[in-house]
Order: C-alpha cells, then structure tokens, then sequence
C-alpha cells in the first residue's frame, strides 16, 4: 500500500497553491491548505473541500504554528505589483517571518521544504537569459523590493537553515505563470490583457511593448514544483517557459484569441520594471527532466475560457 504524505501548501487558496493542493491530492496525498486569504480565494479550492483527505486551515503564516506534516511548499505571498504594493512592510513580513515559520516547522519535524521563490530576484537582469547563477540587479529601496529583496531574503533563510541545522531544502524560481483561477483584479499582464479584451475595453500597455516576458502555463508550473520535492536537489532552480514574447505580441494575441474591438494604448512604464524576462531552464531539463508542453497560444485558449464563464457568471 503507497505510503500517504501529509503536505503542508501554504498559500494554498491561491492561483498557484490551489491546483497544487488538487494534483498533490489526485496523487492520493493528505494537503493541508493554509491562507490567511488576503490575496488567496475559498472559490479556487471550494470543489476540493468534499475530499477527506483536504483540510483548510485560515492562518497568517507571519504567525508560527505547530503542525505535524512531511512536506512544506511554500507559496505565501502576495504576488503581483498590485497586490505586494498595497502592504509593502506586510509583504516582507509574509516573506521573510514566513519563511522562518515554515523553516521552523521543517527543523522541528524533519519534514522537505519547498520555497517558492521567483525570477524577481533578478531584478532588472542586464543577464539575459537569467540563469541560476546570476546574481541580479534589484534597487533596494524601491517599490518593488519589498517583493524582490523579501523573497531574495528568504533564500538566504532556507540556505541558512540548511548550512546551520541541515534543514531538507528546496529552492525554485518561478517565472511568469498564468492560466485559470488568477484572480481578475491582479493586475498582472494575462489577466489584464484579457478582461479588457473580452470586455472590448482598451488593452493598456505600459512602454511602449517592446519589454519581453516569458509566459508557463500553470499546470506545467506545478509539474516542476512537484518534481523539485521529489528531488534530492536544493537548487536553486529555474522554473518557466523559456519561449519570450513582447508585451505587445501578447496583447496581439489576446485580441486575436478573443474577438475583440479592443484598442491597444500606450502609457508610462512603471519604476523598475524589468525590460527582459526568461528563464535558462538547462538545469531543470538536465536534473528534474522537466520542461514545459503547453505553448502561450494553447494556454491563453484556454484561461480565456475561464475568465469568460467567471465574467459570465457575474452577470
């Protein structure tokens, strides 16, 4: 009889926590879904509350809580400009109390401990494309190093506490992610794009669209988060679509996807906001055999789906 995992996913109510906590349960595992819901949502994990094996449990991860679990993923944290922006001295705290929260736990009961980290701690990379190794290029004191230097400072945490007491540590970078169940009011550029699009309003580009990002689709995201755990690796590891698109070719394809009469418009780029954005995977594809399947066109098909029947069902 398979030997049942009972796995901590804190952050698990939010666009990337809540389709981990159902493949990790589809597995056949135990997942206990930790959110204090400030950015996380009950309708993301609502459909899992009927299984046995789910528990939720409504708690600030800044807070310590003592809890008896085998494995830790780590996704607490407010994600977008938007949002880590709205409560900067709360995201460092999420980040940083966060990660010696969940480390503590991991110490004290021996259990693996993913961190879910991001390619924000390269800043505005002047290496491209970003590969592990690369340092970054973040300002430390502007508005989005809450987000970047309180990620960046939970590194250290988990390299800290795995050099210090030999915690069983996993690091992963994750890169643009997008795909059903992002929140309509993020702010980040799919789910932008793609309101306005279906609501023929006009798509804002800040720049003028020529910045590039690289697009995973979610559950390609969670192939990796899985596969990382199942490693003996600490990383850290890049995870994401290496294949980069403009901003512009993006909107493009949204208001193709969509049917739209949206106009496309220009305004001001914001302060420090990264011109280049893709991953080196090599590592992944060397050390976990993981590399995304699903290409932008097929994904945005699909998360166009979704927030068409969201904004369906709000009417």
């Amino acid at each position: 009889m398979k030997n049942v995992k009972k796995i901590l996913i804190t952050g698990g109510a939010g666009f990337i926590g809540s389709h981990l906590c159902e493949r990790l349960l589809k597995e056949g595992n135990e997942v206990i879904c930790l959110d204090n819901f400030f950015t996380g949502s009950k309708d993301n994990i609502t459909h899992l509350m009927g299984n046995p094996y789910f528990e939720v449990i409504r708690h600030d991860i800044e807070e310590p809580i003592s809890i008896e679990v085998d494995e830790i993923y780590n996704l607490a944290s407010p994600a977008s400009p938007i949002h880590y922006q709205k409560d900067p001295v709360k995201t460092v705290r999420t980040n940083v109390m966060g990660a010696i929260n969940v480390l503590d736990i991991a110490k004290r009961t021996g259990a693996k401990v993913l961190q879910a980290s991001t390619s924000e701690v390269y800043g505005d990379p002047e290496v491209h494309p970003q590969v592990e190794e690369y340092r970054g290029n973040v300002n430390p004191i502007g508005v989005r190093a809450c987000y970047d230097e309180g990620k960046r400072c939970a590194e250290t945490l988990f390299f800290d506490y795995y050099r210090e007491y030999g915690v069983d540590i996993r690091v992963v970078r994750i890169f643009n992610t997008y795909g059903p169940r992002m929140a309509m009011n993020d702010g980040r550029v799919v789910s932008n794009f793609i309101i306005q699009a279906l609501k023929n309003r006009n798509i804002t580009i800040y720049g003028d669209g020529s910045q590039t990002r690289s697009f995973c689709y979610v559950s390609d995201l969670v192939d990796g988060l899985i596969k990382m755990m199942n490693s003996n690796l600490t990383g850290p590891i890049n995870l994401g679509n290496p294949e980069e698109f403009t901003i512009l070719e993006l909107a493009k394809k949204v208001v193709k996807f969509t049917n739209s009469k949206s106009r496309i418009i220009f305004k001001p780029l914001p302060q420090d906001d990264p011109k280049q954005r893709k991953p080196h995977i090599t590592k992944a594809k060397i050390y976990l055999n993981w590399k995304p399947k699903i290409g932008l066109e097929e994904g945005l098909v699909r998360t166009i789906e979704y927030f068409k029947n969201k904004l369906r069902n709000k009417l």
